[in-house]
C-alpha cells in the first residue's frame, strides 16, 4: 500500500490531499474520494477515515482524502468557505482521480460530507457510486443541529432564550456567527440549508451505512428508509445497513468503530461483481 500527501490546485488556493493506493499484484477494484464532515466532526473522524482508507487500499481500492476549503491543512479559514466552494472541491478531486484510474469511482461522504457529495454528483456528467456514512436527513436539519451547539452553551450561561432565532437573523443579514469555535458564514449556512440528499439524475449505486449504538439496536432510522426509497424510485441501486458501535464523530475521546470498517469493506466487495 502506498500513501502520498500533496496539495491539489483548486479555484482558490490549494487543497491538502492524502492518496492511498494499492500496491503489488492486487488489481484495482475501485477508487473513492472521501468527503469529510462538518466543523469539529472532521477532527473527531480523522482516525476512522485513515483506518478505513488503509483497509480499502489493502483490499485493492484507491482512496483520495481531501481537506475542503478552509478545513484542515487546505488554503483559507473555515470562515472563508462557501458551500459552492466545497462542491467545486469535490468535483476537482473527482476529476483528479478520474484521470488516474479506469476503476469504478465512488464518492464517500461522512455526515455533512454526504450532502456535499450528492450536490457535486448532480453536476457531474456521468453516473456516480456513493458510500454514505451516517448521512443527515437534510442540510437544513444538519444546520439546525449545529446551531444548537451555540444554544446549548448559552443555556448553561442562562442566556439561551431565542438564541436560534437570533442566530438565523444574524445569518440572514449576511453576518457570520461563531459556533463552537467556528465562524459560520452566511454563504456556507445558506448553501447547507438549501441542499438535500436528492439523487442525481444518472442512476448509480448507493451503499448507506449508519452507526446505531449497540448491535442489538442496529437498524436504520425511518427518515433513512424514506431517503433510500427516493433513491430507489429514481433508478439507483441502493442498500442500507445499521451497525453497532460508537458514533465516533461526536465522542469526547477519539474512537473507532471496527464494525463500520468491516461493513464498508464487505459492502464494496459484494458490489464489485455488479460494478457500473
Amino acid at each position: 500500500m502506498g500513501i502520498e500527501a500533496f496539495y491539489l490546485p483548486a479555484a482558490t488556493g490549494q487543497r491538502f490531499c492524502i492518496f492511498h493506493r494499492p500496491d503489488g499484484p492486487i488489481a484495482e477494484r475501485g477508487a473513492l474520494v472521501f468527503i469529510h464532515p462538518f466543523a469539529e466532526e472532521m477532527n473527531k473522524s480523522r482516525r476512522m477515515a485513515a483506518v478505513q482508507a488503509r483497509v480499502l487500499a489493502a483490499a485493492g481500492y484507491s482512496v483520495l482524502q481531501i481537506d475542503l476549503q478552509g478545513c484542515g491543512d487546505s488554503s483559507g479559514t473555515f470562515g472563508d468557505a462557501a458551500w459552492t466552494d466545497w462542491v467545486e472541491d469535490v468535483k476537482t478531486a473527482w476529476a483528479w482521480l478520474k484521470e488516474r484510474t479506469d476503476a469504478p469511482l465512488w464518492l464517500w461522504g461522512l455526515r455533512a460530507g454526504c450532502l456535499v457529495a450528492a450536490a457535486a454528483a448532480r453536476e457531474l456528467d456521468r453516473p456516480v457510486n456513493f458510500l454514505f456514512w451516517q448521512p443527515p436527513a437534510s442540510g437544513k436539519l444538519h444546520l439546525q443541529q449545529f446551531l444548537r451547539l451555540k444554544m446549548a452553551g448559552a443555556l448553561q450561561d442562562g442566556d439561551g432564550k431565542g438564541m436560534t432565532q437570533a442566530l438565523r437573523q444574524q445569518l440572514a443579514a449576511g453576518e457570520a456567527v461563531e459556533v463552537a469555535g467556528y465562524a459560520l458564514t452566511a454563504a456556507l449556512a445558506d448553501g447547507m440549508e438549501r441542499t438535500d440528499l436528492s439523487p442525481p439524475a444518472r442512476p448509480g449505486r448507493l451503499e448507506w451505512l449508519e452507526v446505531t449504538g449497540s448491535q442489538a439496536e442496529a437498524g436504520l432510522a425511518p427518515a433513512s428508509h424514506r431517503s433510500l426509497d427516493t433513491w430507489r424510485a429514481a433508478g439507483h441501486r441502493v442498500r442500507g445497513q445499521g451497525v453497532g458501535g460508537l458514533q465516533f464523530w461526536q465522542t469526547v475521546e477519539t474512537t473507532e468503530c471496527q464494525a463500520l470498517v468491516d461493513a464498508t469493506l464487505a459492502a464494496l466487495e459484494e458490489e464489485s461483481a455488479n460494478e457500473i
